[in-house]
């Protein structure tokens, strides 16, 4: 059974719960994901599933790509491809769409992939927290220096990863435990409590693991006054 849908980060806000609590959520839009590609090897027994979300034109991808799409008799390519391994591909048919209720609900706890935001090159002390030198004795230059990174005879050399200066951020990150607190059907949107790694229209994998505990949902929408 696949447990796993394609969405893209949409923007920031907050509600509260039915207890009055107010907590930061993120609002994402999740599938529709059309099945591209079943595959089931006999000799690995590797099976898994080839999902495309997004829509992009044909003239913008390649003529393998093209070739890979032409089973699905698609009017517009896919944007973001991934490929999930599942027990029971068989199940599934090429050009079937996945929507967000199919797999999450209200309570759902997640766990979802994206990349990070890239901050650029930066020093020690943004990147890994490093609390610099001392600005005493003339050392008006130290303070956010990494200071020596040098070793003594054994082992003669710096020691690959070493804490420097670098590109920070821009990888692929993977948060745990993130709790579903509302799924909007006809807007395919999920919000999820929290924040989650990545910019605005970043994509996302987001792959269900389990349900909350002791559960609190959103505070259920206000009835309008009856109009005399």
């Amino acid at each position: 059974m696949i447990n796993t849908i394609l969405g893209q980060k949409f923007e920031m806000t907050q509600d509260f719960t039915q207890k009055g609590i107010r907590i930061p959520l993120t609002k994402i839009i999740a599938g529709p994901c059309i099945i591209l590609e079943a595959k089931t090897r006999e000799k690995d027994g590797y099976n898994a599933l080839k999902i495309g979300f997004g829509q992009k034109k044909f003239k913008n991808i390649t003529n393998p790509q093209k070739g890979q799409l032409k089973e699905a008799k698609l009017k517009m390519a896919p944007f973001y491809i991934q490929e999930l391994k599942i027990d029971d591909p068989q199940k599934y048919k090429v050009g079937d769409q996945i929507i967000v209720t199919d797999i999450l609900a209200p309570g759902d706890e997640i766990q979802m992939t994206g990349i990070s935001k890239g901050k650029g090159f930066t020093g020690v002390v943004k990147r890994w927290g490093f609390a610099g030198g001392p600005r005493t004795h003339g050392q008006s230059d130290r303070e956010r220096a990494p200071g020596s990174i040098g070793q003594t005879t054994t082992p003669g050399r710096v020691i690959k990863g070493k804490k420097m200066a670098g590109r920070a951020g821009g990888k692929k990150i993977t948060l745990k435990k993130l709790h579903i607190m509302a799924v909007n059907k006809e807007k395919n949107q999920i919000l999820v409590k929290g924040s989650i790694p990545g910019a605005k229209k970043g994509f996302l994998i987001i792959t269900k693991t389990g349900k909350v505990k002791n559960f609190d949902p959103l505070q259920e929408p206000k009835k309008p006054k009856l109009q005399i």
